[in-house]
């Protein structure tokens, strides 16, 4: 065996357990920028296309991001394959209220960060996308779909 094929091979595997060990995460990454996609589309659409206040066109985005990402989040990231209407409203119920805790500190931080210090709402919007990100993987892991 030549030596290129051996690194090939070598490769293929070190990917291989890399995607099964963190599987989860890459997956939770996907879904999250697709949902931050869903937002800020709704967002900058509402902001920009139809004048739509940004603390309203924060909201209204948030609204169809979470309904996205509680879909992805239960069926590609945590597998969660329980659909009994108890566990089903006890997943809907943590989910939004989880969201509801980062869609505030969100809406907050563009209130201070925009109205009171006078920050672009673009930049702190997507900066605040990334603080949510993270707060939203560590409800969803550790409270929400967390395995038994």
């Amino acid at each position: 065996m030549k030596q290129s094929e051996k690194f090939g091979d070598d490769m293929k595997k070190f990917l291989e357990r890399m995607l099964l060990q963190y599987r989860e995460l890459i997956v939770y990454a996907i879904c999250g920028v697709l949902t931050t996609i869903v937002n800020y589309a709704i967002y900058f659409a509402c902001t920009k296309l139809f004048s739509v206040h940004y603390l309203v066109s924060n909201v209204i985005a948030w609204v169809f991001s979470v309904i996205f990402a509680y879909l992805v989040n239960k069926i590609y990231v945590f597998a969660s394959l329980d659909w009994s209407r108890r566990k089903l409203l006890k997943e809907i119920w943590q989910f939004a209220a989880a969201r509801i805790f980062s869609g505030v500190a969100e809406t907050l931080m563009l209130l201070v960060l925009v109205d009171m210090m006078g920050f672009r709402d673009s930049v702190i919007k997507i900066i605040a996308g990334i603080l949510v990100i993270v707060m939203n993987y560590l409800f969803s892991k550790w409270v929400i779909f967390k395995k038994a």
